[in-house]
This record gives C-alpha cells, sequence and structure tokens, in this order.
C-alpha cells in the first residue's frame, strides 16, 4: 500500500506540473493579446494605459496565486512523503528488534533443550550403571541361600549319633569354614558400601569381586566335603575322636561360643540394616508410583483440553480470515471510491479552469465596459456644458426676438431645435450603455459567486480526500495490527505444541521407567535394591 501511495503521489505532482505550464503559456498568451486591446482604445490614451497596467497586474496576481497553490500542495505532498517514510522506517525497525528477539529467545531454547539432552544422557549412563551393579549385587546374593543350605547340612551331622565325638576332631575345620563364610558376608557388605561411593569402576570391580569369590569359595567347598567325608569313615575313627574330645579344654569352647555371638550380632544388625533399605526402597517406589500417576493425569489432562485449544485456535484463525476478508473489501471499496472522488476532483478541476477562463474574460469585457463609460461620462459633462451655452445663448435670442424678430432668429431656433433633438439621441444611447453595463456587472457578481461557490466546493473535497487519506493509514495500522496479532497466535500455538511433545516424551519416558520398575517388581523378593541416583 506504500508503494501505491508514493506512486499515486509521483503521478499527482506530474500533473500539477503539467498544470502548472499550461499556466503559464496562458500567460504569456495574455501577454501577446494585449498589444490589440491597446490599439481598440487608441480613442482613449490614457485610460487604455492604465486598464493594460491594471490587467497585467490581475494576470500577475492570478499567476503568483496559482504558484502559491502549487507551491503549497508540493510542500503538503512532501510532508506526507516524510510522514510516510518515517513510518516505514519505525515498522522496519520494529520488525528489527522482533526479529533480534525472537533469535535471542530461540538460542535460550536450544541451550536449554541442548543442555536437558545432555542431562538426560547421563541420567541413561547412571542408570544403566546402577542397573549393572544390581545385576552384580542379585549375583553376590545368591550366594547366602548356598551357605544356609550348608549350615543346614551340618545341623543334620551334628544331631546325628556318633556325630558329637568326631565333631571335637573337625572343629577346627568347621572353625576355617565358619571364618570364610564370614569374611565373605564382611566383603559383601563392603562391597555394597563401597559402590555408593565408587561409580567409576565397577565393571573392574565386577571381575576382581567375581575372582575373588571364586577363589573364596573353594575352600569352603572343600570344607563341605570334609563332612561328607567324615560322615563315611564314621565308624572307623569313633574311638579317636571320643578320646580327643575327652581331652579338649572348655575354656577354648567358650571363647569360641562368644565368638560365634559376637558373629551372630553382627549378621543381625546386617540384616536389620537390609530391612532398613528395602522398606526405604519400597517408600521411594511408592512415590515414584505416585509421581508417575500424577504425571498421567496431566498428560490425561493435556491430551482432554488439546482438542478443545486446537477448535479455539480454529475458531480465532476463521475470525481472523473474516476479518482480514471484511478488510479486504474495505481497502477495495475505499480505493474505488478514492479513485471516484480523484476523477470528481479532475472534474472540478477542469470546471476551476474553466471558470477562471471565463473571470478573466469577463474582466476583460468590464474593463472596455469601464472605459467606455468613462469616455461616455465626459461625453455626457461636455454635452451637458453645451446645453448649458446653448440654453444661455437661446435665452439671449428669446430676449432678443422679443425686441426683434428676424429671419436670423428662426435660423438659429431650428439649429436649437436639431441640437435639442442630438441630445436627446445621445442621452437615449447614454441610457442604453448604462443599462448593458449593469447587466454586465450583475453578470459578473454572479460568475464571482459562482467562482467562490466552487472554490470551496474545491476546498471541501480537499479536506475530504484528506479525512479519506487519513482513514486509509489508520485501516493500514489495524491491518498491521490484526496481522501481528495473527502472529502472535501462531507462535503461542507453536509453543503450546512443543510443549505438549515435551510431556509426550517426558510421559513415554516415565512409562518406560514405569514398566522397568515394574518388571523389577517381578522379580523375586530375595533380591537387593539399590536406590537410583
Amino acid at each position: 500500500m506504500n508503494l501505491d501511495s508514493i506512486h499515486r503521489l509521483i503521478e499527482e505532482t506530474q500533473v500539477f506540473q503539467m498544470q502548472q505550464s499550461s499556466i503559464k503559456s496562458r500567460g504569456d498568451m495574455g501577454a501577446l493579446a494585449s498589444p490589440p486591446r491597446d490599439t481598440c482604445n487608441t480613442c482613449f490614451p490614457l485610460h487604455g494605459l492604465q486598464s493594460h497596467a491594471a490587467h497585467n497586474f490581475c494576470a500577475h496576481s492570478y499567476n503568483t496565486n496559482e504558484w502559491d497553490i502549487c507551491e503549497e500542495l508540493r510542500l503538503r505532498e512532501l510532508e506526507e512523503v516524510k510522514a510516510r517514510a518515517a513510518q516505514m522506517e519505525k515498522t522496519m525497525r520494529w520488525w528489527s528488534d522482533c526479529t533480534a528477539n525472537w533469535r535471542e529467545k530461540w538460542s535460550k531454547v536450544r541451550a536449554e533443550r541442548n543442555s536437558a539432552r545432555e542431562e538426560g544422557r547421563q541420567l541413561r549412563i547412571k542408570l544403566e550403571m546402577t542397573m549393572k551393579e544390581l545385576s552384580t549385587l542379585k549375583k553376590k546374593q545368591s550366594l547366602p541361600p548356598q551357605k544356609e543350605a550348608l549350615e543346614a547340612k551340618v545341623t543334620q551331622d551334628l544331631k546325628l549319633p556318633g556325630f558329637v565325638e568326631e565333631s571335637c576332631e573337625h572343629r577346627d575345620q568347621f572353625q576355617l569354614s565358619s571364618q570364610m563364610h564370614e569374611s565373605i558376608r564382611e566383603y559383601l557388605v563392603k562391597r555394597q558400601f563401597s559402590t555408593k561411593e565408587d561409580t567409576n569402576n565397577k565393571e573392574q570391580s565386577v571381575v576382581i569381586d567375581s575372582l575373588k569369590l571364586s577363589e573364596e569359595m573353594k575352600p569352603n567347598l572343600d570344607g563341605v566335603d570334609l563332612f561328607n567325608n567324615v560322615g563315611s569313615g564314621n565308624g572307623e575313627m569313633k574311638t579317636g575322636l571320643r578320646l580327643k574330645a575327652i581331652n579338649l579344654p572348655l575354656e577354648n569352647e567358650v571363647t569360641e561360643i562368644s565368638a560365634l555371638q559376637v558373629h551372630l550380632d553382627e549378621f543381625q544388625k546386617i540384616l536389620w540394616k537390609e530391612r532398613e533399605m528395602r522398606t526405604v526402597l519400597e517408600k521411594e517406589i511408592v512415590r515414584l508410583e505416585s509421581a508417575l500417576s500424577l504425571w498421567k493425569r496431566k498428560y490425561e489432562e493435556l491430551k482432554e483440553s488439546k482438542p478443545k485449544n486446537v477448535k479455539e485456535f480454529d475458531i480465532l484463525l476463521g475470525q481472523h480470515n473474516d476479518e482480514m476478508e471484511e478488510l479486504s473489501d474495505n481497502i477495495k471499496e475505499e480505493s474505488k471510491s478514492q479513485n471516484s472522488k480523484d476523477r470528481v476532483i479532475c472534474e472540478l478541476r477542469a470546471e476551476l479552469e474553466r471558470l477562471q477562463a471565463e473571470n478573466t474574460s469577463e474582466w476583460d469585457k468590464r474593463e472596455i465596459l469601464e472605459t467606455e463609460k468613462q469616455g461616455l461620462e465626459r461625453e455626457n459633462r461636455r454635452l451637458k456644458i453645451q446645453v448649458k451655452e446653448m440654453e444661455e445663448l437661446l435665452d439671449k435670442k428669446n430676449r432678443l426676438s422679443a425686441n426683434s424678430q428676424n429671419p436670423d432668429f428662426k435660423m438659429s431656433q431650428i439649429d436649437l431645435q436639431e441640437k435639442n433633438q442630438e441630445l436627446l439621441n445621445l442621452q437615449h444611447a447614454y441610457y442604453k450603455l448604462s443599462r448593458q453595463y449593469q447587466a454586465n456587472i450583475a453578470e459578473l457578481t454572479h460568475a464571482n459567486n459562482r467562482v467562490d461557490q466552487n472554490e470551496a466546493e474545491v476546498k471541501k473535497l480537499r479536506l475530504r480526500v484528506e479525512e479519506l487519506k487519513q482513514g486509509l493509514n489508520q485501516k493500514e495500522d489495524e491491518l498491521d495490527d490484526s496481522v501481528s496479532q495473527i502472529r502472535k497466535l501462531q507462535r503461542s500455538l507453536d509453543e503450546e505444541k512443543e510443549r505438549n511433545e515435551n510431556l509426550e516424551t517426558e510421559l513415554r519416558h516415565l512409562q518406560n521407567w514405569n514398566s522397568a520398575l515394574g518388571g523389577k517388581e517381578a522379580r523375586p523378593s530375595g533380591a537387593h535394591w539399590v536406590p537410583l541416583l
């Protein structure tokens, strides 16, 4: 729209330049046509010169008025062009500021997205490491059931008859096996605490621990084989075992019992700690399940609100499209009305030029009539003086005729009658000219009134054109505002879509995590749980 207005202003300036050139050519033609008018008025030289000077002054004033009007119009057009250029600069600055702000926002959003991705990657790595630790701990915790089976087998062997005498001989071996089991238990406890402290050397520690456990379990299994072999050679070694059992001191038994009691207390503490850890883990699982249910509710709410938001956006988009169509129709109608008004203005300008030409011709006629009137007035004065002189002569002759009636007196009367007749004819011609002069003056006043009316109408039309231009600028501003609002709505919709996508991805991660937690709960209850980092 701004380019169209600029082209229109350029066309109007060209039209005004053409009008100015035509006015100058008319002034030149008037200057060339003035000498014949002087030749027509040669009978009155002084008055002819005055009328010529007055006519030149009127033409010059008319040309200066036209020049001033053209200059004012040009100045107005330049001011309008400057205002529109300033407005365009403001819009360009606004667009540049908006683009800079959006670039900054998008850079921040990208940085946040990259940081979130990095955090997610780190959390995945930590989750994999913890899963590996859990698998290793479960493998290690599968050893205590084997130990319980061995203890049960030992208790059964102890209950058998004849094994009491043999137990004294192999008590040292049993103590060695129990010490091996205690060392394994202590090592497992230390391994549990070390997994919390050291997360970087996990795979190496798992390999080393598996090797150590295999090496330590070998003598333990040898001890079990010893107990089994003892059962087979029970009848042969009964007598030797009984003698050794009688000779063993009671102090060693007391110290062994106290040591076993200490180990039992330690095992109870370890079991109590494991139960506490299990309760903590169960609470953590409950909390995570509640958080998962909350996220599910939020996701369902977002799913429910998404079609509503889409419907609202569609409604707003339809309303905006309707408004845009109405604005485009209004702009088209205003452009059509503007074109029709431009045509009317051109017609009025042509009519004004025609009336101005008629006015100049009427002024010329008026000047001619004024000069003729002045000449007739002078002739009338001269004739009045002559009539007075003739009346005086007639009085004198009447006085003389009273004294003497001569043929000269008759001749003078005849001359007097002829001159009276000429005087009457002159008076009649004077009356006719005065009537024509009054009619011309009436026509001139009527033409001046018409010119004033046309000038008033032209001023009104110019004011109306300015008002229409202002309305058009306002409509353009409203259109720009509506376009900016549409873009803001589009951006908000894009942001909502991105948020929905982010929430969907989070919900998928939570569902996967929930499924993983469900799989872990489905595993045997003897597994050892470790809280996620």
